[in-house]
């Protein structure tokens, strides 16, 4: 699949992994079924299956999404958008472009770091 071309996308996600994704939309907060898992492993893009987050990197941050200190090096995109009346840092996937979430410099850590994700655009491998 083409990076950015996301009606290549649209046969193999589902919908709301679709609307997220590719629409940049934002699941419910407290919705998603990774944010309170715990075990050891990695967390990959839900469409390309590129290892974006370690599981060492994942806290419990309070906002209701999946959050974690820092990315895998090289594994993120960052970009300066202006929506919602704030001006924010989306994260996308480096490999395909998929919308992941936002970071923020207000993580609890020494990253200082909080990357807010949603469970929908990840997938989650459990360490062997």
């Amino acid at each position: 699949m083409k990076k950015n071309d996301p009606a290549q996308w649209r046969e193999q996600l589902t919908p709301e992994q679709f609307h997220v994704c590719w629409e940049k939309g934002t699941e419910r907060p407290y919705s998603g079924a990774l944010l309170h898992n715990r075990k050891a492993g990695e967390y990959l893009c839900t469409c390309c299956k590129a290892v974006l987050f370690d599981a060492s990197a994942k806290f419990d941050s309070g906002c209701g999404w999946p959050s974690f200190d820092q990315a895998l090096p090289g594994r993120v995109e960052y970009t300066r958008e202006r929506s919602h009346g704030m001006e924010r840092i989306e994260i996308t996937c480096q490999a395909c472009g998929s919308h992941l979430g936002h970071v923020f410099d207000d993580g609890p850590t020494e990253t200082g770091q909080r990357y807010c994700v949603n469970s929908l655009s990840l997938d989650f491998r459990d360490q062997e």
